[in-house]
């Protein structure tokens, strides 16, 4: 399986990207396709004893910034990694591309180069968010600001294929993000979309989920329009480094609070490893023709090696197959 990663792409380029592909290859079995300046690439694995086994280097000559606009930045940068990138896996050069580089120009790209399923107008992020047992997938988390009803029925079709293909769920519940969960409550927007949700063959929707009970993953899948989703996404983010900076400031306070961290440090532990976006990797753009993984901006190795996994994920169990099926089905009904 080949999967190309975007070695200039995040604030700790390329070293991180660099690093966790060299691990993905050792634990993954993958073959990955480094997009990037393969000079310094060469050198930055050089310097840092990192082996480049398994990794071909792919030479770009430009890298879309995050100050570039995204659209103007796809047509002018063709020698980029993300548009090189995406023309590879569009020729079918490689399965899946990772990338930690724009998130404006990856959705732009993926839309206008890898193109998009039948029946889905823009690709979705979707974001697997921690909680309390199990991780949740958000959908959209920031690529469609504004959706239609008929946009947010096709975001539940793709998220329940991505609960059940990648996150490994049974029957995957699907919930719209609202502010009641009567049917009469939200905007006519959402009322509508209510409806069609409730008249979607394939998805176990279960109908409107308060904002207080998605970090408790009530439901399995949220779905909600990208302005929604990015501020729910970023007041969990939020949240949590709140709430982990306030219990470091309890148990540092006394010389007894130090000797009880001592006692609940491993629960401790665990409750951070659950609350690492690292431990997750990226986010998929669903509803590309092939999987396209966003990976965070600050990324380090091991969530650029985990958002390699996810790819590996989406390639082995057809994830865009699946979806193409599921979105064929809602039109037939």
């Amino acid at each position: 399986m080949k999967i190309l990663v975007d070695m200039m792409g995040g604030d700790n380029a390329p070293l991180a990207p660099l690093q966790g592909a060299a691990e993905a290859v050792t634990e993954y079995g993958v073959e990955v396709l480094a997009l990037g300046d393969e000079a310094l690439l060469r050198k930055v694995a050089a310097e840092n004893n990192i082996p480049t086994s398994g990794l071909t280097f792919v030479h770009c000559t430009e890298v879309i910034e995050m100050c570039d606009e995204p659209a103007m930045a796809i047509r002018r940068k063709k020698d980029s990694t993300i548009v090189r990138g995406l023309e590879m896996l569009k020729a079918g050069e490689a399965d899946a591309i990772v990338s930690a580089g724009s998130t404006g120009a990856l959705h732009v790209g993926a839309s206008l180069i890898v193109r998009t399923l039948k029946g889905v107008k823009r690709p979705a992020l979707a974001a697997p968010v921690p909680s309390k047992d199990k991780p949740y997938l958000l959908l959209d988390c920031g690529a469609n600001v504004e959706c239609r009803p008929d946009m947010l029925q096709a975001f539940a079709v793709m998220g329940s294929c991505y609960a059940e293909k990648v996150m490994g769920r049974t029957n995957p519940t699907v919930a719209l993000a609202n502010n009641g969960a009567e049917e009469s409550k939200g905007t006519p927007l959402l009322q509508e979309a209510h409806q069609l949700l409730k008249k979607t063959p394939g998805i176990n929707f279960v109908g409107n989920v308060e904002p207080r009970e998605v970090p408790s993953a009530a439901v399995d899948v949220v779905v909600c329009d990208g302005f929604t989703g990015n501020v729910i996404l970023k007041l969990t983010e939020g949240v949590a480094k709140l709430f982990m900076s306030l219990i470091k400031d309890i148990f540092g306070a006394t010389f007894v609070t130090k000797l009880a961290y001592l006692m609940v440090k491993p629960g401790l532990r665990g409750m951070k490893k659950l609350l690492d976006s690292e431990e997750i990797g990226g986010t998929p753009f669903l509803g590309a023709r092939k999987p396209v993984i966003k990976a965070h901006g600050s990324s380090k190795a091991k969530g650029i090696k985990n958002a390699i996994r996810q790819a590996k994920l989406c390639v082995e169990n057809d994830l865009c197959g699946t979806m193409e099926a599921a979105l064929a089905a809602r039109e037939a009904q």
